[in-house]
């Protein structure tokens, strides 16, 4: 079963949000740049702590940053405390958009957050086995059996780990957070796609 949490994301590329998505065996690069990655770090500690002083105890929240989309994972005791974790973590310097995935509720056991690990890995390894996929292209965050995909995408890469995360054992519901490209832009990314890529036909020399 697949997701959809609607546009997240006023950026050039399109966001879509909410279905699978898959990354490869071809280059295991990331497809942010390292000062992408490094700002992603801290994002995400800046948010879990901002997030902690305002709600204490009351929020169990995962914070996910990936090229400053940042995704909440976990449970907040009543609706107003869901609402300001959003707030903090959109107040951060550098976030674009905050997708909130905090579902109101009583904190998960440990029985449950191990279970969500063990997922998470299921799920990594089955992207590594696609041949056809860039695995470490995505991050793959797990919650209370829903499955989240991160990354930056093809339209044909996001619908093919769609499929492959459906397809693991114990998973629940899998839900796309992701930053959709053209070929062409992962071409510039990814230098080894360039050859995938047609070339341009000659121009006619007719008279």
């Amino acid at each position: 079963m697949g997701a959809t949490l609607g546009g997240v994301l006023a950026a050039c590329a399109p966001l879509i949000v909410g279905g699978a998505m898959v990354g490869g065996t071809l280059m295991y690069t990331d497809r942010r740049t390292s000062g992408a990655q490094i700002e992603d770090q801290a994002i995400e500690l800046k948010a879990s702590r901002r997030i902690a002083e305002l709600t204490g105890e009351r929020v169990h929240v995962n914070v996910t940053s990936y090229n400053r989309l940042v995704l909440l994972t976990g449970e907040a005791l009543t609706e107003a405390d869901r609402a300001t974790a959003g707030e903090a973590a959109s107040r951060v310097e550098n976030v674009r958009s905050v997708v909130n995935e905090l579902a109101v509720m009583g904190h998960s056991s440990l029985t449950v957050r191990s279970n969500d690990s063990i997922l998470s890995g299921k799920v990594k390894a089955s992207l590594v086995d696609a041949k056809d996929l860039m695995a470490n292209a995505f991050k793959v965050v797990t919650e209370r059996g829903t499955v989240y995909l991160m990354g930056r995408v093809t339209e044909r890469e996001a619908n093919r780990a769609a499929d492959i995360a459906r397809s693991v054992s114990g998973v629940q519901k899998v839900v796309r957070v992701l930053e959709v490209i053209s070929e062409a832009e992962l071409a510039q990314i990814d230098p080894a796609r360039r050859a995938a890529i047609p070339a341009a036909p000659p121009a006619s020399t007719a008279r």
